[in-house]
């Protein structure tokens, strides 16, 4: 019954005509909805599950790895200086590229380029790991992504796939997250979608998850075809909600529910 009655909600999301997006002033993240139990966990860092994952990334950042025999330190030295602030400016535009990279790609071109190692598998770990250590470092620094005019037509795109419709229930992700936040879907409140704590804990999924794992969940969940982990599409569609969330703060490794 439970699944029959969101299905229904859905349904009945999918007949409304779209919002404008939100005013920046009436921006709230994701901690914002949260009982007064978990926005504890997600403040103490003693409590906080995802700190597991970011101490294994301070590991990482020191491990030699690939045919270069190169760990992330040997570049970058101390990451608790040089990537202050670098999680606040992702995706951004790769010039060699000629695309944006997010900041779990820029961690692999790394490997692949700097350290000649294989890229780490997406979900992996590893790759969590350190992509939530890199995010930590800018925790409480507000979001800059989207200012690079290169990064504009992209962001474009993102923006276009936020509001096109799809799947069998016939939803774009602004239904619930522009025009419906702050109401109920089965029992839950319907947030923003604001991407302020990625890599975050998700006590659905006792695990650490990328942007890309919500955003695919998301797709899945209106019964269309989820793209693939790096495809251009997600990609874009985190270089729109970081476009769109600039300004607030980054909490890296948040806690949801």
């Amino acid at each position: 019954m439970k699944l029959f009655g969101c299905i229904a909600i859905l349904t009945a999301l999918a007949g409304a005509a779209l919002a404008t997006e939100i005013p920046q002033g009436e921006h709230r993240s994701g901690a914002s909805f949260m009982g007064p139990d978990t926005r504890a966990m997600q403040d103490d860092d003693t409590a906080n599950p995802g700190m597991l994952w970011v101490l294994d990334g301070e590991t990482l950042w020191t491990r030699k790895a690939g045919t270069a025999d190169k760990a992330c330190a040997d570049c970058h030295s101390d990451a608790r200086v040089s990537m202050r602030g670098v999680a606040a400016h992702y995706p951004a535009f790769d010039k060699t590229l000629g695309r944006p990279v997010d900041l779990e790609g820029r961690i692999n071109l790394c490997r692949s380029n700097h350290q000649q190692a294989t890229p780490l598998r997406y979900e992996s770990r590893e790759l969590l790991a350190l992509t939530a250590y890199v995010a930590e470092q800018s925790r409480g620094m507000p979001i800059e992504a989207g200012h690079d005019p290169d990064l504009a037509p992209f962001v474009a795109k993102g923006h276009e796939l936020f509001t096109q419709r799809q799947g069998q229930l016939n939803l774009a992700c602004a239904n619930c997250h522009d025009d419906n936040w702050d109401k109920k879907l089965a029992g839950a409140p319907i947030t923003q979608g604001q991407p302020t704590g990625y890599p975050l804990y998700r006590l659905e999924w006792q695990s650490l998850g990328s942007l890309q794992r919500r955003l695919r969940a998301c797709i899945t969940g209106i019964r269309a075809q989820a793209y693939d982990f790096g495809s251009p599409e997600l990609v874009e569609l985190e270089a729109y909600l970081m476009s769109r969330a600039r300004g607030m703060k980054i909490e890296t490794p948040a806690v949801r529910p």
